[in-house]
């Protein structure tokens, strides 16, 4: 994407990352920040929000690194005739405010298309354009993981709901959109009009969950919860080991892997008992194979294990703490997480997923609020004596 600029008014996750996104795939993408206090996603780690042990901003920089910043009150008429100068050189324009915000500052379809009507005009939403809900709020915790049904699926029933891990759904829901970015700037490369693009939170967290979601209309209450002991295909359960560790089997076709895996975990018996020798059967003696695989697989720590299944051909996996992936040596060889030079030190951020040409994406640090804005407006053909006058008047920073 170099060669293409996307400017950015939007706040908290979804959207910023799925600019960070496009700022990786190499587009110049101008985040436009409040002048004194910046994106609020800055302030999480002031309020406790986080580790501060991180001695970095990371829940900010994560989502805005490769960015550029610039600082600009949008609620002054001098803020917007600047921001609408930014949209005249912009491909893209990306926003997550809601309507009634939007039309307070200028900032919908018509505001932005009458200062570039070729440009590809962005929406994030919680809950989408349409509807009575439309300019409600929405944070993936709430609107993705909660109403989404994802909270509901992931909880065993009666327990106290599940929570979602920091900007799970906002992640997800980040890839949607860069991809509805890059699609719709192929569009308009190709001939067609610029593209309004709409993706919310709700509409992701159904497509994260479909096959639940389509069963659901199809069957009452969709797949019925079904505890541990209860899953049919023993192969594709998880066991824990002798060190309290779980890993994770997932073999499908249980009756190809069920002789490789009784080979692996060093138990021939089990692949001569005619309990166990087909699918059927081992759903029939679920009890009893359960039971035979439970105290196998707590012979052995995770350790031992991983280094005994290491060459098996079936797919398995061990449950993994985020620590333990800075020593994966898939994401090592990958370049999955990147140490990015701060200057005086470096911080470990996570590459967007997509790679090009088998290389990985190359990161850089997130901007401070409004660490560009001279740059920026320079490019703009502002003079120094404007730029001067924009900040005593408090309109840049």
């Amino acid at each position: 994407m170099r060669g293409v600029r996307v400017l950015e008014v939007a706040h908290w996750v979804f959207a910023p990352a799925a600019t960070a996104i496009l700022a990786d795939w190499g587009a110049d993408v101008v985040k436009v920040e409040h002048p004194l206090h910046g994106d609020p996603q800055r302030g999480l780690v002031t309020l406790g929000i986080g580790s501060a042990e991180a001695g970095f901003n990371h829940m900010f920089d994560q989502e805005n690194r490769g960015k550029r910043s610039i600082g600009v009150d949008l609620s002054s008429s001098s803020g917007r005739e600047l921001l609408y100068r930014l949209v005249e050189q912009s491909d893209v324009f990306v926003t997550n405010f809601l309507p009634s915000a939007r039309a307070k500052l200028g900032l919908e379809v018509d505001d932005v298309r009458a200062h570039n009507a070729d440009i590809v005009y962005v929406r994030a939403h919680g809950q989408g354009q349409r509807g009575p809900e439309r300019d409600r709020g929405g944070f993936d915790t709430a609107t993705f993981w909660s109403r989404g049904g994802i909270a509901a699926k992931m909880t065993t029933p009666g327990a106290v709901p599940v929570a979602q891990r920091p900007g799970f759904g906002d992640h997800v829901s980040a890839l949607a959109l860069a991809g509805a970015v890059a699609a719709a700037l192929f569009s308009r490369a190709n001939g067609g009009p610029p593209s309004t693009v709409d993706v919310s939170l709700l509409s992701c967290a159904l497509w994260a969950i479909a096959p639940d979601v389509v069963v659901a209309g199809a069957v009452p209450g969709g797949f019925p919860y079904t505890p541990r002991e209860a899953q049919m295909n023993p192969l594709t359960n998880a066991y824990r080991t002798a060190d309290g560790r779980w890993l994770k089997l997932h073999l499908l076709q249980s009756d190809r892997y069920w002789p490789e895996l009784c080979r692996y975990i060093d138990r021939p018996d089990l692949a001569q008992d005619s309990r166990f020798s087909s699918a059927q059967k081992r759903a029939e003696n679920l009890t009893a194979i359960m039971a035979e695989l439970d105290a196998t697989f707590a012979s052995k720590t995770l350790e031992e294990w991983s280094s005994t299944l290491a060459t098996m051909v079936g797919v398995w996996a061990p449950v993994q703490t985020p620590s333990e992936l800075y020593d994966d040596v898939q994401v090592s060889a990958n370049g999955y997480i990147q140490a990015v030079d701060y200057g005086d030190r470096s911080h470990h951020l996570v590459a967007s997923p997509a790679q090009f040409d088998e290389e990985p994406v190359e990161l850089r640090r997130a901007p401070d609020v409004g660490e560009q804005t001279d740059e920026v407006l320079l490019e703009l053909g502002l003079t120094w004596d404007e730029i001067l006058e924009l900040k005593i008047a408090q309109v840049v920073t």
